[in-house]
């Protein structure tokens, strides 16, 4: 039987453990800038800019304490409670308005409407955005037909950030959110859910679970055999054409208490496109949604949350659109990643099978304290503040000067003796946040 130093702990920040806070900061980017996500100035060749290493990002505040990525969009949380954003706007998930020009997506700007609060962390999913207050009091703006925005019935946009009613009187820390769903972790370890609940991914939350159309595609994309980068423009195409048929199931338009943890205390959460990872206190880690790429990482394939097949313990999780990311106490208390889901771009860093959970080995006594998943490729940082990257090259976005892809993790060089404090993964870009 296994023995472990800690128990995991209860959400705080996605800075290292044990950093001290200096106020003067840099926030870098590298990878895919077709979206202005990543915060340059625009080239002579236009917005669609990429950077294959590190790039600081211009325009921002000396004080960024936090960064969060959404899909194509980026957030910059400073310590004055301030909140800084730039990248794709479609959805009004910058907070700027509706009528942002394009060529002025790159430019990071100051989110108006929050003056009420002092925001200590940002999050994202790709059409929306959410700030959590110093009271726990939780934000959110953008565009989502699907619920996300947990604002009432059929309420579908925000302009401008606006406060989650249903969630007055809860002190919440932490926010996930995939593609239509969302979660949130209070401070006492209770779980909201609301949004597009198909597969169980919300739990139970007192509605029937019924299989989401996303999983009659799984054979289609398993079946194909193309080359990686074909292969992401199928499986894009095909989870596009599936959400399309999503778009008159239900929704839970408000966040909901998830009843079947009403006596367990949750630690962390992940969730990617469409599926969940929750973390509860005692080492149990349970997922729930889409298994179409093995992502859920339990044999068990019953819909709703189920216990994910592990023989270490979890203290964290993250997530990227089809695959899940673990950091646990291996059996000499060491930290290890696990990774299983998808792998078509070697995004899990490992060989075996990707369905199961397994160690990416060649992380092995690197003591990784934070990672992060994009579309087809992770992120990892160390204890001595080095970033790691691996899986899909494409547009830079490993931050290792090049293209190609990696099969596993490498060290992004250019970093090295920086002070690392926040590295984040969107899908096609990155923000590594660095103290001076």
């Amino acid at each position: 039987m296994l023995r472990f130093l800690n128990r995991p702990t209860r959400y705080q920040s996605g800075l290292i453990p044990g950093l001290t806070r200096r106020w003067m900061s840099t926030v870098m980017s590298f990878g895919d800038g077709a979206q202005g996500a990543l915060g340059l100035p625009t080239s002579p060749m236009g917005l669609g800019f990429d950077a294959y290493e590190p790039t600081p990002v211009p325009a921002l505040p000396p004080d960024v304490s936090a960064v969060a990525a959404g899909h194509y969009h980026s957030l910059a949380v400073t310590s004055q409670g301030h909140v800084w954003t730039w990248g794709r706007n479609t959805e009004y998930q910058l907070g700027h308005g509706p009528n942002s020009p394009r060529e002025s997506w790159n430019k990071p700007q100051k989110v108006e409407g929050l003056n009420q609060v002092r925001v200590q962390a940002a999050f994202a999913s790709g059409v929306i955005s959410a700030a959590i207050g110093n009271d726990g009091s939780l934000w959110v703006w953008g565009k989502s037909k699907r619920g996300q925005l947990g604002l009432g019935k059929d309420i579908t946009e925000a302009v401008s950030p606006t406060r989650v009613e249903a969630l007055i009187g809860q002190h919440i820390v932490k926010v996930s959110l995939g593609w239509g769903h969302g979660l949130a972790l209070t401070a006492d370890g209770k779980l909201f859910g609301w949004g597009y609940y198909a597969d169980g991914r919300l739990g139970h939350i007192g509605v029937s679970l019924e299989a989401s159309p996303l999983d009659s595609i799984s054979s289609k994309i398993k079946s194909r055999n193309e080359d990686p980068n074909s292969m992401i423009e199928t499986a894009e195409k095909l989870v596009l054409e599936a959400i399309e048929k999503e778009k008159d199931m239900p929704v839970i338009w408000e966040p909901t208490l998830i009843k079947e943890l009403h006596a367990v205390e949750v630690v962390d959460i992940a969730s990617g496109l469409d599926h969940s990872l929750i973390l509860c206190g005692d080492g149990t880690l349970l997922s729930g949604g889409s298994n179409v790429y093995g992502q859920l990482g339990r044999v068990k394939q019953d819909l709703g949350l189920h216990c994910v097949d592990l023989n270490l313990r979890p203290i964290s999780v993250a997530s990227g659109l089809g695959h899940s990311l673990a950091i646990c106490k291996d059996e000499g208390y060491e930290q290890c990643v696990l990774t299983w889901g998808w792998n078509q771009n070697s995004q899990l860093g490992r060989e075996g099978p990707e369905n199961v959970p397994s160690i990416v080995e060649s992380l092995t006594g690197e003591m990784p304290v934070s990672v992060s998943g994009g579309r087809v490729h992770s992120i990892a940082v160390t204890d001595n503040r080095e970033v790691w990257a691996w899986g899909c090259g494409k547009n830079g976005r490993l931050g290792l000067g090049s293209s190609a892809d990696e099969v596993e993790p490498m060290l992004v060089e250019c970093l090295e003796g920086l002070e690392v404090l926040q590295a984040a993964s969107g899908f096609d870009h990155n923000l590594v946040l660095v103290g001076e």
